[in-house]
């Protein structure tokens, strides 16, 4: 009994620290947003991108509302976006997003996690050209003609559109655009009413690396630990 509690707690912890590093991305994308366009999200677009990936990871209302409030008020917290570039153990490159207000302390987590479990940071642009920025936006396909939305929306930056599984295996319409193309592509699915499940910027790797299963997880180990940072909001990779 007592290895079986111990077994459901660790599994609750892991899950609230997963929730929280989750709660805080969003907090840090709303400050973000609001500092580059204002609180109303009517009027910001970003807002607006943050507060429907707020819904997509079940944040209570009132905690995207105090963010948004702090974010607004007299001498809040500045992240600033950077991006590092690095290569995990077996070459496998990594790009990885931040918003931090401190870019020495960030820096110099990258660099432990780094020495830590394999790889090395890379300098700027000697990785980037691996991946294409894109924006990509997650919908319900719940009365939605897939067929017919591809064809319009082509003509407002589609590049790619598929199906994917959610977190919960719930099925998805996956939209992928050039990000210069983000704002035309987003007022095009406002303009028909379709609120996305999620919208955000990827890097989307151009030419996957296939490891065998050990080479895998230490490089899967790499990337977990980066993503456990709280100046972390994403990684992306090009591991198969």
């Amino acid at each position: 009994m007592g290895r079986i509690f111990e077994a459901r707690k660790h599994v609750m912890f892991a899950r609230w620290d997963r929730m929280s590093k989750a709660f805080n991305r969003i907090g840090r994308e709303v400050a973000i947003a609001v500092r580059a366009g204002g609180a109303d999200p009517d009027m910001n677009p970003a807002l607006r991108r943050a507060i429907q990936n707020a819904r997509a990871i079940n944040m209570p209302k009132d905690k995207v509302e105090s963010a948004i409030k702090k974010a607004s008020g007299v001498g809040a917290e500045v992240f600033d976006e950077l991006l590092y570039e690095g290569y995990a153990p077996h070459g496998v490159a990594l790009m990885i997003e931040c918003a931090t207000n401190n870019g020495t302390r960030t820096v110099a987590n990258l660099r432990s996690a780094f020495n830590k479990l394999g790889g090395s940071l890379a300098a700027s642009g000697s990785v980037s050209f691996q991946f294409k920025r894109m924006g990509v936006f997650r919908l319900k396909p719940e009365g939605l003609d897939a067929e017919s939305l591809e064809l319009e929306l082509i003509d407002h930056g589609l590049e790619e559109m598929g199906e994917s599984a959610g977190e919960k295996g719930e099925p998805q319409l996956v939209l992928r655009c050039a990000f210069a193309e983000f704002g035309a592509l987003q007022k095009a699915l406002e303009d028909r009413k379709i609120t996305p499940i999620s919208s955000e910027s990827e890097y989307v790797a151009q030419n996957l690396v296939e490891l065998a299963e050990e080479p895998s997880t230490e490089v899967l180990k790499l990337i977990d630990r980066l993503e456990q940072d709280d100046d972390v909001q994403k990684v992306s990779h090009n591991l198969k």
